[in-house]
């Protein structure tokens, strides 16, 4: 595996521009500190004459319809101290990259257990945060040729996107690809933003705004400080049967049928995570998992709603609790209940209460401390179904690379998961030999 050659840059725009303006919810401001949110999809086919150009099309027509992904930020201060935030559709562009990687093969991306460095490299905007979107792309594309392959790397703006709407679009830009650009999708996107009755927009939030040298706009957040790690991201795949198994064990000890597949994976994950990094066993650990808030608001949100709409919530258990006899079933209904809890009141609650105290997802003390795990993405989104006309991905990667960070997305055979998982290699090295957690994992 080599370095990556740049072939060429260009900015993709809409066919039209639609000038509109979108207010941002608590749920996106939420997210103007993070790093671009980046997912790849790895092909087996050489690239052939005009594909480069297909994508690029099909990309234009796409961005008819996710506007917002072709805008700018637009950060504003007020005279009262606050500032706002807007996503314009301006039609500025997205960044199109077309690189070459002329060593790498699909095989060495696709077979190492752990993600090579390489992949790093697949991915444009990697170091921008999404409050430099007033004047970097909210959308990079990342396309780069292999020996027999291709890899196409997406990173996105987080303030304008969450994980549902990353794959709303690229299944919708695929949709146009495969087509050969006939310019439709069959699940437009819901663009307008949802907002309680009485909140004004947009959203004012305490902040200072500061002209930089480039005379374009950039918040100041000096109390940010985000600890470097040499860390490595490992891949576990576990099967249909392997989580259906590990499930019916949790309820069956703990009698119910309430704990899902994905809930009873991500503790077992969780407790031999602990395990590895032996703490007191009095400290207290911390899995943070996301809900998604669409289904849950009264009447729900579109399906198709694009934009952000979720929370997170932590679950606190303390190291001995989880990792005594039982500790996996208590771990488990402890995630269960948490996630129950969160009816249409309390989101509501917690939406109006981020306007009362203006909050912002960070690297927490604790993940620096490494008593904590992040769960990121969904096996429940469409990743393989992702043809953009030379046949289904072999593979998804993300470009994340966080302390505790566990990246979930659907196994290539029905009813699999894959886990990304990113943490010390001592770590990952401890629980690749366990035969206890291995006896789950399926690789």
């Amino acid at each position: 595996m080599g370095a990556i050659r740049v072939l060429s840059t260009d900015t993709i725009k809409a066919p039209k521009s639609s000038e509109q303006t979108i207010h941002l919810t608590p749920w996106d401001l939420r997210y103007l500190l993070v790093l671009t949110n980046k997912k790849g999809l790895l092909y087996r086919h050489p690239v052939v004459a005009n594909q480069i150009q297909r994508l690029r099309h099909s990309l234009s027509s796409a961005l008819a319809f996710f506007q917002p992904l072709a805008g700018r930020l637009k950060i504003t201060e007020h005279r009262d101290n606050t500032v706002s935030c807007s996503v314009i559709c301006n039609n500025a562009g997205v960044l199109f990259v077309h690189a070459a990687a002329e060593n790498t093969c699909v095989a060495d991306i696709l077979e190492p257990t752990y993600v090579p460095p390489i992949v790093d490299l697949l991915f444009a905007l990697s170091e921008v945060r999404s409050y430099e979107g007033t004047s970097k792309p909210l959308l990079a594309v990342q396309v780069t040729e292999l020996v027999d392959g291709i890899f196409i790397g997406c990173s996105f703006n987080h303030v304008v996107v969450d994980g549902k709407s990353v794959w709303h679009f690229i299944n919708s830009w695929a949709e146009i690809s495969r087509s050969c650009c006939h310019h439709q999708i069959s699940k437009p996107p819901t663009l307008e933003r949802w907002f309680p009755n009485g909140v004004q927009r947009p959203i004012r939030f305490p902040f200072t705004l500061e002209q930089q040298n480039d005379h374009s706009d950039r918040l100041s957040f000096s109390s940010f400080n985000e600890e470097k790690y040499c860390l490595s991201n490992r891949l576990f795949h576990f099967t249909k049967e392997k989580i259906l198994q590990l499930k019916s064990k949790i309820n069956e000890e703990i009698g119910t049928t309430k704990i899902s597949s994905l809930q009873a994976l991500l503790t077992h994950v969780w407790c031999y995570v602990t395990r590895f990094k032996q703490f007191d066993p009095q400290e207290e650990v911390f899995n943070r998992v996301v809900i998604g808030v669409r289904p849950r608001l009264v009447p729900p949100l579109p399906e198709d709603y694009f934009g952000n709409a979720l929370i997170s919530c932590m679950v606190k258990m303390k190291a001995g609790e989880l990792l005594e006899e039982g500790g996996l079933c208590k771990g488990a209904l402890e995630m269960n209940k948490l996630i129950a809890s969160h009816t249409d009141e309390k989101l509501k609650n917690h939406y109006e209460s981020w306007l009362r105290n203006p909050s912002f997802f960070r690297l927490a003390k604790n993940m620096v401390k490494n008593n904590f795990i992040s769960i990121s993405s969904s096996p429940w989104f469409d990743v393989y179904g992702n043809d953009f006309g030379w046949g289904k991905p072999l593979a998804v990667r993300s470009g994340y690379k966080i302390n505790g960070l566990i990246t979930v997305f659907a196994g290539i055979e029905e009813g699999s998961i894959d886990l990304q998982v990113c943490l010390p290699r001592e770590i990952l090295e401890g629980m690749g030999n366990d035969p206890n957690f291995m006896d789950v994992v399926s690789n």
